[in-house]
This record gives C-alpha cells, sequence and structure tokens, in this order.
C-alpha cells in the first residue's frame, strides 16, 4: 500500500528564491528554489536519504514509475538506492522534501554531447499528490543550473510519448528544443542558454 502524502498547499507556480540566495544565473552560482514556510526544499541527496527514497519510490503510482522508469517496478535494491542517493562518482542528485520526507527526486550524468560539448542526461520524478504544483519545474530548474555550472551545454531528456505533462513543460521552457522518436518515447536535446 502507498504511503499516504499531506495535501499539497496552494502557492505560486513558480517558488520564490531563498531570502539571500542566488538566482541559478547569479554570480554566487546555482541556488535552490523554497516555497512559502518552507513547506518544500530543495536539496543535494545523500546516503542519509537512502531510507527515505525507498519509502518515497514504495508510495508511487505504477503509472509515475512507468513514465519516469519506462516499467512498471520500482527501482529498490540497494545497489539502485545507492545511485538514486548520489553515491556513484559522476552522478548529481537532488530530492525535494517537505517536512524531511522526500517528495521529489531528480538526477543527472554527464556526457559528451553530439556536437563535442557536454550534455546533462536527466531524469525527474515527483510524488503523484504534490504532481502540477511546481516541484517538478523546481527540480529540472535546479540540475539545469548545476549542468550549466558545470560546463554542459544541453540538457537530454527520455520521456514516454503519452507523458504530455512533462512535455508540455519542457515545450513552455525550451520552445526549440529538439526531439528524437524512438519507439514509445522521445530524447528532448535542448539548450543551455546562459
Amino acid at each position: 500500500m502507498g504511503t499516504a502524502w499531506p495535501a499539497a498547499p496552494a502557492w505560486p507556480a513558480a517558488p520564490a528564491w531563498s531570502p539571500g540566495a542566488s538566482r541559478p544565473d547569479g554570480p554566487a552560482g546555482p541556488a535552490f528554489p523554497t516555497w512559502p514556510d518552507g513547506q518544500v526544499r530543495i536539496r543535494q541527496a545523500d546516503r542519509a536519504d537512502r531510507g527515505g527514497l525507498k519509502d518515497f519510490l514504495a508510495g508511487l503510482s505504477m503509472q509515475t514509475c512507468y513514465l519516469r522508469f519506462f516499467a512498471g517496478g520500482r527501482p529498490s535494491g540497494p545497489a539502485m538506492l545507492r545511485i538514486l542517493a548520489g553515491e556513484r562518482a559522476g552522478i548529481d542528485v537532488l530530492v525535494a522534501t517537505r517536512n524531511g520526507a522526500i517528495i521529489g527526486h531528480a538526477m543527472a550524468v554527464d556526457t559528451a554531447g553530439p556536437s563535442g560539448g557536454t550534455a546533462a542526461e536527466i531524469g525527474v520524478v515527483v510524488a503523484d499528490a504534490w504532481q502540477d504544483r511546481g516541484v517538478g519545474s523546481g527540480l529540472v530548474r535546479g540540475l539545469a543550473a548545476r549542468a550549466r555550472a558545470r560546463g554542459a551545454t544541453t540538457l537530454v531528456m527520455e520521456v514516454m510519448a503519452e507523458n504530455q505533462r512533462v512535455l508540455g513543460m519542457i515545450a513552455r521552457r525550451w520552445p526549440g528544443a529538439r526531439h528524437d522518436r524512438s519507439a514509445a518515447y522521445l530524447t528532448v536535446h535542448a539548450r543551455l542558454d546562459g
């Protein structure tokens, strides 16, 4: 049985930035967004998040698992939890939390891009009760800012063709992104402009 998540608060379409924190494009580098009263926090994941990630994954609906992992199963083995917690070199992992519970997960791996630059391949998943509330967009913005700071010039996202929610978010943020179709999913290449 899935975890029952508390009702999500009403909030603006986009989170506010922490007081005194620089925006991702600011001189001090990436900062994480916060929502009113600190209800949702985006931060870097670490090994202490393994248990929270296991609970988070167990609470996802089968549809959400399918749209993120392209399979109905939940990645919950010890080795996968270590990867999802960012314990492998070369992986950038963020989590969104509310009152300490993980409600969103995002990860990026840098690869060589087709034009010789660095591309950051990303994946994001948000708890069902928190979808359409800006959490996924906040995680994507955080990963994009961190990738840009590492020198990446492109984001690469594999998205199920039926996932109109995510494709719509990508189209609003990166209207000029290139879409390559392969069977049931699209590979989206979006330029990370400064």
